[in-house]
């Protein structure tokens, strides 16, 4: 039986943790601070501040931030199947990069001091022949776990691939 027979199995499928874009939220507040500001200087008339303007500036920049996130977030979709491995990139246009399992040579997790503390890391795949594409999960929630699916992934890969021994003869 041919690897190629075989029905599909998806080992992973999933996004960049919330956590990895928190830089993001942060500029984010740093953004909606400031304008909430200029929003009261604005509106500063006979010294007093229109608190229903500000808190509008305030409400509006939040939904707007959450959403850009979230859209931001779930635009890259990770995928570890027991045939490839698969990153897909945009909402509207889309981008697609596929490497075969049978390609992958090495696999490396690592963090830095920040991811580690928020429970993130970049899973790195290295695959024979190269590639143009930097074939990597960024920002995904516990990286070595990743690195303990695609070994499942490639040790079924493996057992599927090798043929069927002799029938047991019994004695």
């Amino acid at each position: 039986m041919d690897s190629e027979d075989l029905e599909e199995t998806t080992f992973f499928h999933g996004h960049p943790s919330w956590r990895s874009i928190l830089d993001f939220y942060f500029k984010g507040i740093l953004l909606i601070v400031i304008a909430a500001v200029i929003a009261g200087v604005i509106t500063a008339v006979n010294n007093k501040i229109s608190i229903p303007v500000v808190a509008a500036v305030v409400a509006a920049g939040l939904v707007v931030m959450l959403l850009l996130g979230f859209f931001r977030r779930i635009r890259t979709t990770y995928t570890i199947s027991s045939r490839r491995l698969t990153i897909r990139i945009g909402l509207l246009s889309r981008e697609l990069h596929e490497c075969r399992l049978e390609r992958v040579q090495n696999v490396n997790a690592t963090q830095s001091i920040l991811e580690r503390m928020l429970a993130i890391g970049t899973v790195d795949f290295d695959t024979a022949g190269g590639s143009e594409f930097d074939f990597k999960f960024r920002g995904v929630e516990s990286p070595q776990q990743i690195v303990r699916t695609v070994d499942r992934a490639l040790h079924a890969l493996q057992q599927a691939a090798q043929p069927p021994g002799p029938p047991f003869q019994g004695v």
